[in-house]
C-alpha cells in the first residue's frame, strides 16, 4: 500500500483531523493508595530503617512493616524466594551487579536499545559493558549476538524484557550454564510477563522491577529485586543500606563491592506498592486487548508489522511497538508519524539511540582519568563502540520503530478504535 501525501483529507492538508479529544495520562491510583498513605502518616512512621547492625531491633536494616510487608507480597506474586525493595530499578540493577561481585577486568553483556541505566550498571563497579544486538521482531537481546560477543572476561548477561515482551530465556539461560556466568532480568516493562510459565524475573538469577511512574504499576519512584538465591538477598540487601556500616557488627566477611549506598524505599512507597501490585492482574489484561484489538485492526496494512510477542510466552506490554517500512509505504517514517499525530494520534519515532552511540561510550569516558575504561585490569576487555555494531537495534531507531503509549488505562476500546481509523485513513 503507498500512501499519497497530497490526499486532501489528511488533517495535515486541511481536513478534519480522525481525533480531538486529548489523550489521558496514565494515572493508576485511586482511593486504595490514598486510604493506604493515610494509614502511614497517621502511624507516624515513615521509614524506619537504620544503617546499622542491630540484633535487637530487626527492622533496623529491614526496612518497617510496611516495606517488609510489600517484599512478602511481591514474594507471594512471583512465587520466588526473596524479594528486595529499592528506591529505583536504576539502583536495584546497580545493586545485582555489586551482589555478584562483579567488577574491574569484568565484562557484562547488555542490550543497546533500553534505557541507559542497564549499561551504566557494569561501569559503577569498573566493569566494561559489552553491547550484543537485539532481535528486530521484539527488541530484546538476540541469543546469537550474546554468543558472539562472550568472552573469558564475561560475567554477567543482563537480559531486558523489552516493551514487556520476554527475552528467549530457554537459549540465553543455556548461553550462561556453558559459560558459568550469572543473569540479570531488567523486567521494568515486564510486570506480570511470563516465559512460558514462569514469570519473568525468576528465570535468572536476579530479577529487577520499576515502580516509576511511567510503568503499568508504580509508586511514583521506586524497585523490587528478586531472587532464589539466599547469599544474594543478603548482599542486595546490604548494598541497598549502607552495608559496609553493618558487615563489621553483623561479623560478615565477603565485603567485595559493599558500600555505602542508600537504596531504601520509604513506608509510604511500599504501602502505595501493595495496592498497585493488587491491580496488576487486571491492568495487564486491560493492556493485552488493547494491543490485540489493534493488532487486528491493522493486520491488513502491509507497511507496519504488528508485535506478536514470542510464542508461548505472555507478553505485557509496557508500550505497543510498531515497525513501518518505508520501502512499502512510499514515504518516510517521519513523513508519515507527521500524517497521523496531525489527525490528533500520538506516535513517537524510534524509541532510544543505541546506547554505545552517546558520548561517553564514544570518548570512552566516565569517571576521571577515562576510567573504568582506561583502568589497567581492563585493558584486554572488550571496547568497541563503533557505528554499526549492532545493526538491528539501528534499523529500529533510524529507520522502522514507532512507539505507541496509549495501550493503558483509563483508555479504552474506543481509544484505540481512533487509532485504527486514523491510519486507515492513510490507505483509503
Amino acid at each position: 500500500m503507498k500512501i499519497n501525501l497530497s490526499n486532501k483529507n489528511f488533517a495535515i492538508n486541511g481536513g478534519n483531523p480522525t481525533r480531538i479529544k486529548p489523550w489521558l495520562d496514565n494515572i493508576t491510583t485511586g482511593t486504595e493508595e490514598k486510604q493506604a498513605v493515610i494509614k502511614v502518616l497517621e502511624n507516624g512512621y515513615l521509614s524506619l530503617f537504620e544503617g546499622s547492625h542491630n540484633p535487637d531491633i530487626p527492622f533496623s536494616f529491614w526496612g518497617g512493616p510496611e516495606v517488609r510487608s510489600l517484599e512478602d507480597k511481591w514474594r507471594e506474586y512471583y512465587g520466588c524466594k526473596h524479594a528486595i525493595s529499592v528506591n529505583s530499578a536504576t539502583s536495584g540493577l546497580y545493586a545485582a551487579i555489586g551482589a555478584l561481585e562483579i567488577g574491574y577486568g569484568d565484562e557484562v553483556i547488555v542490550s543497546p536499545y533500553t534505557m541507559s541505566a542497564c549499561a551504566m550498571a557494569p561501569m559503577i563497579y569498573g566493569a566494561i559493558p559489552v553491547f550484543a544486538d537485539v532481535e528486530l521482531e521484539t527488541g530484546c537481546l538476540d541469543p546469537k549476538s550474546i554468543e558472539k560477543n562472550i568472552s573469558f572476561r564475561t560475567k554477567a548477561i543482563l537480559v531486558v524484557h523489552q516493551f514487556g515482551i520476554p527475552a528467549d530465556m530457554d537459549a540465553i539461560i543455556d548461553i550462561a550454564k556453558r559459560n558459568n556466568i550469572k543473569v540479570i532480568e531488567d523486567c521494568a516493562q515486564a510486570h506480570g510477563a511470563k516465559y512460558k510459565d514462569k514469570f519473568v524475573g525468576t528465570i535468572g538469577d536476579i530479577g529487577v522491577f520499576s515502580l516509576n511512574v511511567n510503568k503499568t504499576i508504580q509508586t511514583g519512584e521506586g524497585g523490587v529485586c528478586i531472587t532464589n538465591n539466599d547469599e544474594i538477598r543478603y548482599r542486595l540487601a546490604l548494598i541497598r543500606n549502607h552495608g559496609e556500616a553493618v558487615v563489621g557488627p553483623a561479623k560478615y566477611e565477603n565485603i567485595v563491592n559493599i558500600v555505602g549506598f542508600n537504596y531504601r524505599l520509604t513506608e509510604i512507597q511500599a504501602a502505595i506498592a501493595k495496592e498497585q501490585l493488587k491491580k496488576l492482574k487486571n491492568f495487564n489484561i486491560k493492556r493485552l486487548e488493547m494491543v490485540e484489538q489493534l493488532n487486528e485492526g491493522l493486520k491488513d496494512i502491509d507497511f507496519l508489522i504488528t508485535p506478536n510477542g514470542r510464542k508461548e510466552c505472555y507478553s505485557s506490554y509496557y508500550i505497543y511497538p510498531l515497525r513501518f517500512l518505508s520501502e512499502i509505504s512510499g514515504i518516510t517514517r517521519e513523513e508519515f508519524v507527521k500524517v497521523i499525530n496531525s489527525e490528533g494520534i500520538m506516535f513517537y519515532q524510534g524509541y532510544v539511540k543505541p546506547l554505545y552511540l552517546q558520548p561517553l561510550y564514544q570518548n570512552k569516558l566516565l569517571f576521571k582519568n577515562g576510567y573504568p575504561f582506561s583502568a589497567p585490569e581492563n585493558k584486554e576487555c572488550q571496547k568497541n563502540y563503533s557505528p554499526g555494531i549492532c545493526p538491528n537495534a539501528e534499523k529500529l531507531h533510524y529507520k522502522e520503530m514507532l512507539i505507541n503509549e496509549h495501550i493503558r488505562p483509563p483508555h479504552t476500546s474506543e481509544d484505540i478504535k481512533d487509532i485504527i481509523k486514523a491510519i486507515k485513513k492513510c490507505v483509503e
